[in-house]
């Protein structure tokens, strides 16, 4: 893996320099053990804010089945193991995403005068993933962080795999993402924690009910915010 992360590197041109976003653009992380609800909330808060929604899971899932990829069956491997995917590749797609999205001159709260909103679901899932996008993309603003019970998400995540046809929803893969989610993605959150950049919400209630909590602490959030 090593070998293959270098060569990655190497064909990004990652190299040190300035973040490509400044202050102007606000970033929230999402975060949650898998099936904690983070999409569908995400999904509330773009009609509520007018945020982009960019999905890290998403953006990778697409890319391994785009053709011509490099890192194609890189990714499959990963998405499949319930490994994480080298921070190289997700960093690129999420800047790739959100350069494209303030191209657009996106109308409405929020995106005047080159400024924009953005939510980042599922990411990012390690410590290096979130020092190379603060590094090289921009700060995050604060992280939205959904807990609710590993039973309550193994039962959400095995209703969606009835209908979503995503290869990591069955209870191996589930089994292997939880166990990726305590060991590398809490110390992210415990990380950001000490920032005072944390807003926790209780997922376990009703979709309705996480999502007014969800929709106040955004509010005051951007009340104080640039963008």
């Amino acid at each position: 893996m090593p070998v293959i992360v270098d060569k990655i590197a190497d064909a990004l041109h990652l190299q040190s320099h300035k973040s490509t976003f400044d202050s102007n653009v606000t970033v929230i992380f999402v975060l949650g053990g898998p099936g904690a609800g983070k999409g569908t909330q995400c999904a509330r808060l773009v009609e509520d804010f007018a945020f982009c929604h960019l999905s890290a899971g998403d953006l990778l899932r697409a890319e391994q089945h785009r053709e011509g990829s490099e890192y194609g069956q890189l990714i499959q491997t990963c998405i499949k193991e319930g490994t994480i995917v080298p921070m190289e590749v997700t960093v690129k797609l999420l800047e790739k995403a959100m350069t494209a999205t303030l191209e657009e001159h996106k109308s409405g709260d929020g995106w005047a005068d080159g400024r924009g909103r953005f939510l980042i679901d599922g990411f990012p899932r390690k410590m290096d993933q979130a020092e190379m996008f603060e590094h090289d993309v921009g700060k995050a603003t604060a992280v939205l962080f959904f807990t609710t019970t590993q039973e309550v998400m193994l039962e959400r995540l095995l209703e969606r795999g009835k209908t979503s046809g995503r290869e990591d929803d069955n209870v191996e893969s589930i089994k292997k993402r939880f166990n990726t989610y305590k060991d590398q993605t809490m110390p992210v959150i415990k990380h950001y924690e000490k920032l005072g950049k944390v807003i926790e919400i209780d997922s376990s209630v009703s979709i309705e009910e996480v999502h007014q909590k969800t929709k106040s602490a955004v509010a005051n959030l951007l009340s104080g915010s640039t963008a």
